[in-house]
């Protein structure tokens, strides 16, 4: 009694398979080493470039800077976001932060984001502390759009979170800085420190 049809069609694909297996066998052993060779290369490279990130990261953690353009790998953007952070290089900031913002990492985005802010918060109470109040005003409402970004990308960064409310406060108790044109402000730059206890000067 013949084999039922489907029995015959899923032995179809075996017997070519034996069939075609002496006639593959040689250059499939030739080819293997290829294929192997090329894969060890492709891993060396991925190694290496892992490795010269790296190098480019310590060498910014400890000061030293380094060049790094927009398309950089992500943890790298940070590490030289964070470095012009300790110098308040804001403009050079600026567009490796807009970088961060494709490259679906939102934790490394809101730090990026939060030393934004943080930059530009310390620049405004350097002026506030000489009493320049009028060109502190805009930094501050920038710093405090920064905090609200980081929280926007990580919703339960703390850090982000206190920082907006010290921008907050400031512009709760010198209205005048949200706005774009404004009088002179006339206040004493020590009083904005009263409501925040606990909290030193220029801490940001």
């Amino acid at each position: 009694m013949p084999a039922p049809l489907w029995k015959q069609q899923a032995a179809m694909p075996a017997d070519i398979l034996r069939t075609a297996w002496p006639r593959l066998r040689p250059g499939l052993l030739i080819a293997l080493p290829a294929l192997l060779l090329a894969g060890a290369l492709a891993g060396a490279v991925l190694s290496w470039r892992a490795a010269a990130v790296n190098r480019e990261i310590a060498a910014l953690e400890a000061g030293r800077d380094r060049p790094v353009t927009p398309d950089a790998p992500a943890p790298l953007l940070l590490a030289r976001v964070l470095h012009l952070a300790h110098r308040d290089a804001t403009e050079e900031m600026e567009p490796l932060v807009v970088a961060l913002e494709g490259r679906q990492a939102p934790a490394l985005l809101a730090r990026a984001r939060y030393a934004l802010g943080n930059a530009r918060l310390r620049r405004a109470l350097d002026l506030i502390e000489r009493s320049q109040l009028d060109p502190a005003g805009p930094l501050i409402v920038l710093a405090r759009q920064e905090y609200r970004r980081a929280l926007q990308a990580r919703p339960d960064f703390w850090d982000a979170k206190f920082n907006l409310d010290i921008a907050s406060r400031l512009i709760r108790d010198f209205p005048e800085m949200d706005r774009q044109v404004g009088d002179e402000l006339k206040a004493e730059p020590k009083k904005i420190w009263t409501d925040i206890p606990g909290q030193p000067r220029g801490a940001p």
